[in-house]
C-alpha cells in the first residue's frame, strides 16, 4: 500500500488553521483581551428573513408524508436552477440552459472536484497571490503549476503572456485576496488567450455580488466566446451569508468541448457518481435568495459590508498606506509598513492592536509583505479596529 506522496509537497497546515492556532495561543495568555477578527472572511450578518422563512417552510414539509423529499437530483432541484437561470438573464443578459447549471455545497468544493475531469499532465496557470485551494488541490494531484505574478505595477491584475503554456487557467474576480477586479477588456484578453491555447478557464465569481459598477463584469459569460472556454463557480456564502448553510452553483456550458467530448456531460457523470446533491431544505432557502424580497434583503447586508470596507480604506488613505480592493470587493489588500514581512506583521497586529488579519505570504510568493483585511465584521468592531490601527501607526 502506497500513499499519495504529493501531500508532502504541501505546507503542514492549511493557512487559516495556522492562523487559528496562533490566535488560540495568544488568547491562552491574554484571556481578558478582546480580539477583533478581520482575517478568515466569515460573514457576521444573519440570514435574511426571506431565507429563514423558506427554510422553515421546507423543514415543515419534511415532516409531512405528502411533501417529504428524500434523495434529490444530484445537479439540483429545478426550482433553484430556474431561479439562477433567470438571475443570469435578468442581471447579466446571459442566457443559460437549465442543464448547464449544477447546484453545489459551495464553490470551494467544486473548484477542487472539477479537477477530476482533467489529466494530471495538464499545465495549470495560476495568478499569484491567490486563494490557496487552487494551488493545493493541483499539488495533491501532482500537476505542474506555472505562476503569473500579480504586483503593485500591474495592480494585482496579471494579464496573459502568449509565450506561456497553459491548459487550465484559474481566475478570480473580484480577487481573493487582493480585491482587484478585471474589467471587460481584460477578461476578453483572457478569453482570447484561452481560446488560442485551447485552455479552460476556471472562473471563481464567489464575490461577484460586491460589484456595483455596471461597467465591470460579474460573470465570465458576459464576455463573448467564454462559453467555449470557461467554467464558472459561484457561492452564496458571501452573497447571502451561506457560509454555515452551504450552497453554491457551477455553470458548465454545453459549448465547452475538448477532444470531441462534452465537459457538461462529463461533469454530470462525475456529480451523479460522487455527489448526492445539496439538501432540499438548503435549496429552498437558496431559492429565496433570488426572489425580489430576498434580493432586497441581501443587498442591504452587502451594502453594510461595503460600508465597512469604505471605513477601512478611508483609514488607510488617512495613514497613507497603499492598498487594493475595498471597492467592488469585501477584501482590502494592504502593504505592510516598513517592508515588514507578512507573518511578522500578523504577529505585530495581534500583539500590539489585538487585530487578526491574513498574512499575504499565505496566498503565494507575490503576497509577501502584503496583508489582507476583511470587511465582514460587525460595525462596532470595524470602528474599534480602525481606532486601534490609527493608534499604532500614528
Amino acid at each position: 500500500m502506497n500513499l499519495n506522496q504529493q501531500y508532502l509537497t504541501l505546507t503542514e497546515n492549511y493557512l487559516f488553521s495556522t492562523i487559528n492556532h496562533k490566535v488560540a495561543q495568544y488568547q491562552q495568555k491574554h484571556a481578558d483581551t478582546k480580539i477583533i477578527r478581520l482575517g478568515i472572511g466569515d460573514v457576521t450578518k444573519p440570514l435574511a428573513p426571506a431565507i429563514i422563512e423558506a427554510l422553515h417552510e421546507a423543514v415543515a414539509e419534511q415532516g409531512q408524508e405528502s411533501q417529504f423529499h428524500g434523495y434529490g437530483p444530484e445537479q439540483g432541484y429545478d426550482f433553484l436552477r430556474q431561479a439562477i437561470q433567470e438571475h443570469y438573464q435578468k442581471n447579466y443578459s446571459v442566457a443559460l440552459a437549465i442543464d448547464e447549471i449544477f447546484v453545489s455545497d459551495g464553490a470551494k468544493s467544486d473548484l477542487g472536484n472539477v479537477l477530476d475531469l482533467f489529466s494530471v499532465d495538464n499545465v495549470v496557470l495560476i495568478p499569484d497571490p491567490v486563494y490557496p485551494v487552487y494551488v493545493d488541490t493541483n499539488k495533491m494531484a501532482g500537476r505542474s503549476i506555472v505562476y503569473l505574478t500579480g504586483n503593485r505595477e500591474n495592480h494585482f491584475l496579471p494579464m496573459p503572456d502568449h509565450n506561456m503554456t497553459a491548459d487550465i487557467i484559474y481566475l478570480c474576480s473580484p480577487n481573493n485576496p487582493t480585491g482587484a477586479v478585471y474589467n471587460r477588456e481584460q477578461l476578453k484578453a483572457w478569453v482570447d488567450f484561452a481560446r488560442q491555447k485551447e485552455a479552460i478557464i476556471l472562473f471563481d465569481s464567489a464575490y461577484e455580488a460586491f460589484i456595483d459598477d455596471p461597467a465591470l463584469p460579474r460573470s465570465i459569460f458576459e464576455i463573448e466566446g467564454s462559453k467555449e472556454c470557461a467554467i464558472e463557480f459561484c457561492s452564496l456564502s458571501k452573497t447571502a451569508g451561506f457560509t454555515g448553510t452551504r450552497c453554491g452553483y457551477t455553470i458548465v456550458p454545453k459549448a465547452l468541448i475538448r477532444n470531441e467530448q462534452s465537459l457538461n456531460q462529463w461533469w454530470l457523470r462525475r456529480q451523479t457518481t460522487k455527489f448526492n446533491g445539496v439538501s432540499y431544505i438548503v435549496q429552498k432557502g437558496a431559492a429565496a435568495v433570488f426572489t425580489p424580497q430576498g434580493q432586497q434583503q441581501i443587498k442591504a447586508d452587502i451594502a453594510y459590508y461595503q460600508e465597512n470596507a469604505r471605513l477601512i480604506t478611508n483609514c488607510l488613505d488617512e495613514l497613507s498606506i497603499y492598498y487594493t480592493g475595498g471597492i467592488q470587493s469585501p477584501y482590502i489588500w494592504l502593504e505592510c509598513p516598513v517592508a515588514m514581512d507578512s507573518w511578522a506583521f500578523f504577529d505585530y497586529l495581534l500583539t500590539k492592536a489585538q487585530i487578526v488579519g491574513t498574512p499575504g505570504a499565505g496566498f503565494g510568493q507575490s503576497g509577501e509583505r502584503y496583508f489582507r483585511l476583511s470587511a465582514f465584521g460587525k460595525r462596532d468592531d470595524i470602528m474599534e479596529a480602525i481606532a486601534r490601527l490609527k493608534k499604532i501607526w500614528q
